[in-house]
């Protein structure tokens, strides 16, 4: 939690709002760019480390608003699933 800033020197800062302080200065927008892509790096090893939810979350949470029922069997049918599929009349999936 924080923000960058732009110094008056064209550089950039991040403040930090959990210590209430810089914790990096004088950084160009290659090296913040650099520091956001090993961020996201870390963030996402660490999701598919310790963060996945069950495929079967993936079905059980599908509604209808934005993929119609014969949209999401394809993408099932697309992602390896096998069993049957059934909806009720609110697009809901139905065990």
């Amino acid at each position: 939690m924080g923000f960058i800033a732009k110094q008056p020197n064209g550089l950039y800062c991040r403040f930090s709002s959990v210590t209430d302080c810089p914790v990096q200065w004088n950084m160009t927008a290659n090296d913040y760019i650099e520091y956001l892509k090993r961020e996201a790096v870390e963030d996402a090893v660490t999701t598919l480390m310790y963060h996945l939810s069950p495929f079967g979350l993936v079905i059980e949470e599908f509604r209808t608003n934005n993929m119609t029922p014969n949209e999401f069997i394809k993408f099932l049918n697309e992602c390896g699933f096998e069993g049957d599929i059934k909806f009720d009349e609110e697009g809901r999936f139905v065990e």
